[in-house]
Protein backbone atom coordinates (compact mmCIF):
# COMPACT_ATOMS: atom_id res chain seq x y z
CA UNK A 1 0.00 0.00 0.00
CA UNK A 2 1.54 3.36 -0.88
CA UNK A 3 -0.34 6.68 -0.36
CA UNK A 4 0.07 10.43 -0.38
CA UNK A 5 2.03 12.55 1.42
CA UNK A 6 1.86 15.58 0.20
CA UNK A 7 1.27 16.89 -3.25
CA UNK A 8 3.85 15.06 -5.47
CA UNK A 9 4.96 13.06 -2.31
CA UNK A 10 4.47 9.30 -1.20
CA UNK A 11 4.79 6.76 1.05
CA UNK A 12 6.18 3.80 -0.57
CA UNK A 13 7.56 1.87 2.38
CA UNK A 14 6.79 -1.45 3.92
CA UNK A 15 4.94 -2.16 7.18
CA UNK A 16 6.88 -5.55 9.15
CA UNK A 17 3.62 -6.09 11.80
CA UNK A 18 5.56 -9.43 13.00
CA UNK A 19 9.11 -7.85 14.27
CA UNK A 20 9.85 -8.64 17.78
CA UNK A 21 13.68 -7.82 17.57
CA UNK A 22 15.84 -5.57 16.30
CA UNK A 23 19.87 -5.14 15.66
CA UNK A 24 20.33 -8.61 15.72
CA UNK A 25 18.72 -9.35 19.23
CA UNK A 26 19.62 -6.39 20.70
CA UNK A 27 16.09 -4.00 20.58
CA UNK A 28 13.09 -4.77 21.55
CA UNK A 29 10.16 -3.76 18.95
CA UNK A 30 7.16 -4.98 20.94
CA UNK A 31 4.89 -2.67 18.53
CA UNK A 32 6.85 -3.60 15.64
CA UNK A 33 8.39 -1.11 13.10
CA UNK A 34 8.24 0.34 9.82
CA UNK A 35 10.85 0.85 6.92
CA UNK A 36 9.79 3.78 5.68
CA UNK A 37 10.48 4.98 1.37
CA UNK A 38 9.35 8.09 -0.72
CA UNK A 39 8.98 8.44 -4.03
CA UNK A 40 8.73 12.14 -5.04
CA UNK A 41 6.98 12.69 -8.43
CA UNK A 42 8.23 16.22 -10.21
CA UNK A 43 9.95 16.71 -13.31
CA UNK A 44 12.44 14.53 -11.93
CA UNK A 45 11.66 11.15 -10.27
CA UNK A 46 13.46 10.53 -7.08
CA UNK A 47 12.97 7.83 -4.62
CA UNK A 48 14.20 8.34 -0.75
CA UNK A 49 16.03 5.55 0.94
CA UNK A 50 14.42 1.49 0.66
CA UNK A 51 13.61 -1.08 2.84
CA UNK A 52 15.12 -3.81 4.96
CA UNK A 53 16.67 -6.95 2.47
CA UNK A 54 13.77 -9.34 3.39
CA UNK A 55 10.92 -7.02 1.99
CA UNK A 56 13.44 -6.36 -1.06
CA UNK A 57 11.17 -8.36 -3.55
CA UNK A 58 8.16 -7.02 -2.19
CA UNK A 59 9.42 -3.52 -1.89
CA UNK A 60 10.31 -3.49 -5.64
CA UNK A 61 7.33 -5.49 -7.22
CA UNK A 62 5.55 -2.47 -5.26
CA UNK A 63 7.40 0.37 -6.57
CA UNK A 64 7.25 -0.83 -9.77
CA UNK A 65 2.55 -0.43 -9.45
CA UNK A 66 3.85 3.05 -8.48
CA UNK A 67 6.11 4.34 -11.57
CA UNK A 68 8.26 2.55 -14.49
CA UNK A 69 11.51 1.71 -12.62
CA UNK A 70 13.53 3.25 -15.22
CA UNK A 71 12.19 6.52 -14.88
CA UNK A 72 13.55 7.00 -11.59
CA UNK A 73 16.25 9.55 -11.95
CA UNK A 74 17.61 10.03 -8.54
CA UNK A 75 18.34 7.84 -5.74
CA UNK A 76 19.04 8.98 -2.44
CA UNK A 77 20.26 6.96 0.31
CA UNK A 78 20.31 9.18 3.62
CA UNK A 79 21.95 5.84 5.40
CA UNK A 80 23.36 3.22 4.42
CA UNK A 81 22.12 0.66 7.47
CA UNK A 82 20.59 -2.32 6.04
CA UNK A 83 16.92 -1.72 7.41
CA UNK A 84 17.23 1.47 4.91
CA UNK A 85 19.29 0.20 1.86
CA UNK A 86 18.33 -3.94 1.88
CA UNK A 87 16.82 -3.39 -1.50
CA UNK A 88 19.07 -1.55 -3.41
CA UNK A 89 20.94 -4.83 -5.01
CA UNK A 90 17.33 -5.72 -6.34
CA UNK A 91 16.39 -2.50 -7.33
CA UNK A 92 19.91 -1.63 -9.02
CA UNK A 93 19.96 -4.78 -10.71
CA UNK A 94 17.01 -3.61 -13.05
CA UNK A 95 18.36 0.27 -13.13
CA UNK A 96 22.29 0.00 -12.31
CA UNK A 97 22.64 3.35 -13.56
CA UNK A 98 20.48 5.21 -11.85
CA UNK A 99 22.63 8.05 -9.65
CA UNK A 100 22.74 6.71 -5.66
CA UNK A 101 23.20 9.90 -3.74
CA UNK A 102 25.15 10.05 -0.23
CA UNK A 103 27.74 10.88 1.97
CA UNK A 104 31.20 10.16 1.40
CA UNK A 105 31.36 7.62 4.09
CA UNK A 106 27.66 6.69 2.62
CA UNK A 107 30.14 5.38 -0.38
CA UNK A 108 32.15 3.53 2.00
CA UNK A 109 29.09 1.58 4.00
CA UNK A 110 27.18 0.50 0.96
CA UNK A 111 30.19 -0.56 -0.96
CA UNK A 112 30.96 -2.73 2.51
CA UNK A 113 26.96 -4.14 2.63
CA UNK A 114 26.94 -4.79 -1.11
CA UNK A 115 30.26 -4.63 -2.21
CA UNK A 116 29.00 -3.17 -5.44
CA UNK A 117 30.78 -0.17 -7.01
CA UNK A 118 27.37 1.92 -8.16
CA UNK A 119 27.37 5.24 -9.67
CA UNK A 120 27.61 6.99 -6.66
CA UNK A 121 27.67 11.07 -5.90
CA UNK A 122 28.73 12.04 -3.10
CA UNK A 123 27.21 15.15 -1.24
CA UNK A 124 27.90 17.25 2.08
CA UNK A 125 25.60 19.43 4.05
CA UNK A 126 24.23 22.80 1.86
CA UNK A 127 24.68 20.63 -1.31
CA UNK A 128 21.40 20.76 -3.54
CA UNK A 129 19.56 18.67 -6.33
CA UNK A 130 17.45 20.48 -8.81
CA UNK A 131 14.19 17.94 -9.28
CA UNK A 132 12.20 20.82 -11.39
CA UNK A 133 8.90 22.73 -10.78
CA UNK A 134 10.59 25.24 -8.76
CA UNK A 135 11.87 22.16 -6.21
CA UNK A 136 14.88 21.55 -4.88
CA UNK A 137 16.44 18.70 -2.62
CA UNK A 138 19.03 20.47 0.29
CA UNK A 139 21.54 17.67 2.11
CA UNK A 140 22.08 18.06 5.56
CA UNK A 141 25.24 16.01 7.38
CA UNK A 142 23.53 14.00 10.13
CA UNK A 143 27.16 12.12 11.09
CA UNK A 144 26.95 9.74 13.81
CA UNK A 145 22.98 10.39 14.24
CA UNK A 146 23.79 7.51 14.90
CA UNK A 147 25.80 6.26 12.20
CA UNK A 148 29.31 7.89 10.04
CA UNK A 149 27.10 8.34 7.00
CA UNK A 150 23.45 9.21 8.12
CA UNK A 151 22.04 12.76 6.27
CA UNK A 152 18.58 14.38 6.05
CA UNK A 153 17.14 15.42 2.89
CA UNK A 154 15.01 18.71 3.06
CA UNK A 155 12.62 19.46 -0.32
CA UNK A 156 11.76 22.93 -0.13
CA UNK A 157 8.09 24.20 -1.01
CA UNK A 158 6.74 21.30 0.38
CA UNK A 159 8.73 21.94 3.33
CA UNK A 160 9.49 18.07 4.50
CA UNK A 161 12.40 17.25 6.38
CA UNK A 162 13.46 13.17 5.37
CA UNK A 163 15.29 12.73 8.71
CA UNK A 164 15.80 9.33 8.30
CA UNK A 165 16.93 7.75 12.17
CA UNK A 166 16.18 10.84 13.93
CA UNK A 167 12.85 11.52 14.98
CA UNK A 168 11.79 8.16 14.46
CA UNK A 169 10.74 5.00 16.59
CA UNK A 170 9.89 1.63 16.23
CA UNK A 171 5.91 1.47 15.99
CA UNK A 172 3.72 0.26 13.37
CA UNK A 173 -0.03 1.26 12.96
CA UNK A 174 -2.08 1.43 10.42
CA UNK A 175 -2.59 5.34 10.55
CA UNK A 176 0.89 6.67 9.63
CA UNK A 177 0.70 9.98 11.28
CA UNK A 178 1.68 11.29 14.67
CA UNK A 179 -1.92 13.09 15.65
CA UNK A 180 -4.00 10.03 14.73
CA UNK A 181 -1.83 7.07 16.79
CA UNK A 182 -2.32 6.44 20.38
CA UNK A 183 0.02 9.25 21.81
CA UNK A 184 0.79 7.57 24.77
CA UNK A 185 2.53 4.61 23.11
CA UNK A 186 3.83 7.04 20.73
CA UNK A 187 6.06 9.11 23.36
CA UNK A 188 6.96 6.13 24.91
CA UNK A 189 8.25 4.61 21.70
CA UNK A 190 10.18 7.78 20.77
CA UNK A 191 12.07 8.06 24.35
CA UNK A 192 13.00 4.38 24.37
CA UNK A 193 14.26 4.66 20.54
CA UNK A 194 15.99 7.73 22.03
CA UNK A 195 17.48 6.34 24.85
CA UNK A 196 18.84 2.84 23.35
CA UNK A 197 20.28 4.07 20.22
CA UNK A 198 21.16 7.90 20.61
CA UNK A 199 21.95 8.72 23.39
CA UNK A 200 25.77 7.91 22.96
CA UNK A 201 25.35 11.08 20.80
CA UNK A 202 24.13 13.25 22.60
CA UNK A 203 26.22 16.16 22.08
CA UNK A 204 26.18 15.81 18.50
CA UNK A 205 22.33 15.68 17.88
CA UNK A 206 22.13 18.84 20.01
CA UNK A 207 24.71 20.12 17.40
CA UNK A 208 22.90 18.91 14.53
CA UNK A 209 19.64 20.06 15.72
CA UNK A 210 21.11 23.54 15.91
CA UNK A 211 22.54 23.64 12.52
CA UNK A 212 19.54 22.66 11.42
CA UNK A 213 17.25 25.30 13.11
CA UNK A 214 20.10 27.59 11.93
CA UNK A 215 18.66 26.93 7.69
CA UNK A 216 15.38 28.64 8.99
CA UNK A 217 13.76 26.41 6.65
CA UNK A 218 10.01 26.04 7.25
CA UNK A 219 9.34 22.49 8.70
CA UNK A 220 5.94 21.28 7.59
CA UNK A 221 6.36 17.42 8.12
CA UNK A 222 8.72 15.31 9.11
CA UNK A 223 9.03 11.73 7.51
CA UNK A 224 11.24 9.73 9.32
CA UNK A 225 12.20 6.20 8.43
CA UNK A 226 10.88 4.14 11.41
CA UNK A 227 7.44 4.59 12.63
CA UNK A 228 4.84 7.45 12.23
CA UNK A 229 5.13 10.42 10.22
CA UNK A 230 5.21 13.91 12.00
CA UNK A 231 2.99 16.64 10.23
CA UNK A 232 1.07 17.82 13.40
CA UNK A 233 3.29 20.70 14.81
CA UNK A 234 6.33 18.49 13.82
CA UNK A 235 8.30 20.87 15.81
CA UNK A 236 7.44 18.93 19.39
CA UNK A 237 10.03 16.06 18.70
CA UNK A 238 12.53 18.42 17.87
CA UNK A 239 12.22 19.95 20.99
CA UNK A 240 12.29 16.74 23.00
CA UNK A 241 15.62 15.85 21.11
CA UNK A 242 16.92 18.78 22.50
CA UNK A 243 15.51 17.96 25.59
CA UNK A 244 16.87 14.69 25.88
CA UNK A 245 20.47 15.58 24.55
CA UNK A 246 21.19 17.57 27.38
CA UNK A 247 22.06 14.62 30.17
CA UNK A 248 18.11 14.16 30.65
CA UNK A 249 16.34 13.27 33.82
CA UNK A 250 13.76 12.81 36.00
CA UNK A 251 12.56 12.81 39.54
CA UNK A 252 13.17 9.46 39.54
CA UNK A 253 15.51 6.61 40.77
CA UNK A 254 15.68 3.22 39.13
CA UNK A 255 16.69 0.03 41.14
CA UNK A 256 17.90 -2.74 39.13
CA UNK A 257 18.86 -6.26 40.56
CA UNK A 258 18.59 -10.09 40.01
CA UNK A 259 18.78 -12.70 42.87
CA UNK A 260 18.97 -16.01 43.41
CA UNK A 261 17.07 -16.77 46.95
CA UNK A 262 15.33 -13.80 47.29
CA UNK A 263 17.43 -11.64 49.39
CA UNK A 264 18.79 -9.76 47.11
CA UNK A 265 14.89 -8.94 45.89
CA UNK A 266 14.22 -7.96 50.34
CA UNK A 267 17.47 -6.11 49.83
CA UNK A 268 16.35 -3.71 46.82
CA UNK A 269 12.34 -3.38 48.60
CA UNK A 270 13.89 -2.28 51.95
CA UNK A 271 16.38 0.10 50.40
CA UNK A 272 13.32 1.35 48.25
CA UNK A 273 11.56 2.31 51.68
CA UNK A 274 13.97 3.64 52.98
CA UNK A 275 14.38 6.48 49.80
CA UNK A 276 10.45 6.91 49.92
CA UNK A 277 10.71 7.92 53.48
CA UNK A 278 13.63 11.26 52.78
CA UNK A 279 12.09 11.64 49.51
CA UNK A 280 8.20 10.87 48.92
CA UNK A 281 8.06 12.44 46.04
CA UNK A 282 10.48 10.86 43.90
CA UNK A 283 9.57 7.85 41.44
CA UNK A 284 11.25 4.42 42.22
CA UNK A 285 11.15 1.54 39.62
CA UNK A 286 11.92 -1.66 40.46
CA UNK A 287 13.37 -4.26 38.17
CA UNK A 288 14.59 -7.39 38.01
CA UNK A 289 17.27 -7.47 35.05
CA UNK A 290 16.37 -11.35 34.65
CA UNK A 291 12.71 -10.98 33.37
CA UNK A 292 12.36 -7.11 32.20
CA UNK A 293 13.12 -6.24 29.02
CA UNK A 294 16.33 -5.30 28.64
CA UNK A 295 15.59 -2.06 26.40
CA UNK A 296 13.08 -0.93 29.07
CA UNK A 297 15.17 -0.55 31.44
CA UNK A 298 17.40 1.47 29.53
CA UNK A 299 14.54 3.73 29.14
CA UNK A 300 13.89 4.00 32.75
CA UNK A 301 17.98 4.80 33.53
CA UNK A 302 17.57 7.29 30.75
CA UNK A 303 15.25 9.10 32.48
CA UNK A 304 16.74 8.38 36.19
CA UNK A 305 18.86 10.79 37.94
CA UNK A 306 20.29 7.58 40.23
CA UNK A 307 20.20 4.17 39.58
CA UNK A 308 20.66 1.52 42.47
CA UNK A 309 22.22 -1.92 41.35
CA UNK A 310 22.06 -5.44 42.86
CA UNK A 311 23.17 -8.99 42.77
CA UNK A 312 24.25 -11.77 44.94
CA UNK A 313 27.87 -13.09 44.52
CA UNK A 314 28.45 -16.32 42.46
CA UNK A 315 31.57 -17.54 41.50
CA UNK A 316 33.62 -14.27 42.71
CA UNK A 317 31.31 -11.93 39.95
CA UNK A 318 27.79 -11.06 39.69
CA UNK A 319 24.48 -12.49 37.78
CA UNK A 320 24.87 -12.88 34.14
CA UNK A 321 21.68 -11.12 33.58
CA UNK A 322 23.48 -7.67 35.75
CA UNK A 323 26.28 -8.34 33.75
CA UNK A 324 24.41 -7.53 30.68
CA UNK A 325 22.54 -4.95 31.58
CA UNK A 326 25.86 -3.08 33.02
CA UNK A 327 27.44 -3.85 29.76
CA UNK A 328 24.73 -2.09 27.66
CA UNK A 329 24.07 0.93 30.37
CA UNK A 330 28.16 1.09 29.64
CA UNK A 331 27.78 1.35 26.14
CA UNK A 332 25.45 3.90 25.97
CA UNK A 333 27.24 6.09 27.96
CA UNK A 334 24.65 8.14 30.48
CA UNK A 335 25.85 11.37 31.83
CA UNK A 336 25.12 13.33 35.08
CA UNK A 337 23.85 10.31 37.05
CA UNK A 338 24.85 8.86 40.34
CA UNK A 339 24.51 5.53 41.65
CA UNK A 340 24.89 2.70 44.55
CA UNK A 341 25.12 -1.20 44.95
CA UNK A 342 24.06 -3.96 47.18
CA UNK A 343 23.87 -7.54 47.08
CA UNK A 344 24.23 -11.06 49.24
CA UNK A 345 26.47 -13.11 49.76
CA UNK A 346 27.11 -16.30 51.53
CA UNK A 347 31.27 -16.66 52.26
CA UNK A 348 33.32 -14.24 49.84
CA UNK A 349 30.92 -11.50 48.50
CA UNK A 350 32.78 -9.54 45.88
CA UNK A 351 29.51 -8.57 43.59
CA UNK A 352 29.35 -5.23 45.70
CA UNK A 353 32.64 -4.12 44.50
CA UNK A 354 32.21 -5.60 41.46
CA UNK A 355 28.90 -3.82 40.64
CA UNK A 356 31.18 -0.79 41.97
CA UNK A 357 33.83 -1.15 39.44
CA UNK A 358 31.07 -1.22 36.72
CA UNK A 359 29.92 1.77 38.11
CA UNK A 360 32.56 3.71 37.69
CA UNK A 361 33.80 2.40 34.09
CA UNK A 362 30.25 3.84 33.09
CA UNK A 363 30.96 6.84 34.52
CA UNK A 364 28.10 7.05 37.51
CA UNK A 365 29.15 9.26 40.36
CA UNK A 366 28.88 6.65 43.46
CA UNK A 367 26.95 7.72 46.67
CA UNK A 368 28.84 5.85 49.07
CA UNK A 369 30.58 1.94 49.11
CA UNK A 370 27.56 0.03 48.57
CA UNK A 371 25.99 -2.21 51.45
CA UNK A 372 26.08 -6.09 52.01
CA UNK A 373 23.93 -8.62 53.71
CA UNK A 374 25.04 -11.79 54.85
CA UNK A 375 23.38 -15.10 53.60
CA UNK A 376 19.37 -14.40 53.42
CA UNK A 377 18.64 -10.86 55.43
CA UNK A 378 17.48 -10.65 58.85
CA UNK A 379 14.93 -8.02 60.39
CA UNK A 380 18.54 -6.17 61.44
CA UNK A 381 20.24 -6.48 58.06
CA UNK A 382 16.80 -5.05 56.27
CA UNK A 383 16.65 -2.21 59.17
CA UNK A 384 20.13 -1.23 57.66
CA UNK A 385 18.84 -1.21 54.28
CA UNK A 386 15.94 1.01 55.22
CA UNK A 387 18.49 3.16 56.91
CA UNK A 388 20.69 3.17 53.69
CA UNK A 389 18.07 3.90 51.41
CA UNK A 390 16.79 6.75 53.32
CA UNK A 391 20.63 8.33 53.04
CA UNK A 392 20.40 8.21 49.88
CA UNK A 393 16.82 9.13 49.29
CA UNK A 394 18.27 12.47 51.63
CA UNK A 395 20.96 13.06 48.94
CA UNK A 396 19.15 13.31 45.34
CA UNK A 397 16.55 15.68 47.52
Amino acid sequence: MTFQIKNNVYWVGIKDWELQKFHGNEYSTDHSTTYNSYLIKEEKIVLIDTVWMPFSKEFVKNLAKEIDLNKIDYIIANHGEIDHSGALPELMALIPDTPIYCTKNGVDVLKGHYHKDWNFHTVKTGDTLDIGNGKVLVFVEMRMLHWPDSMATYLTQDNILFSNDAFGQHYVNDLMYNDLVDQDLLWQECIKYYANILTPFSALVDKKIKEVLELKIPIDIIATSHGVIWRDNPIQIIQKYIEWSKDYQENQITVIYDTMWNGTRRMAEAISEGMRKTNPTIKIQLLNAAKFDKNDILTEVFKSKAILVGSPTIGRGILSSMAEIMEMIKGLGFKNKKAASFGCYGWSGESVKELNILLEKSKFELLNDGIRAKWNPDDESLEKCIEFGKGIGSQLI
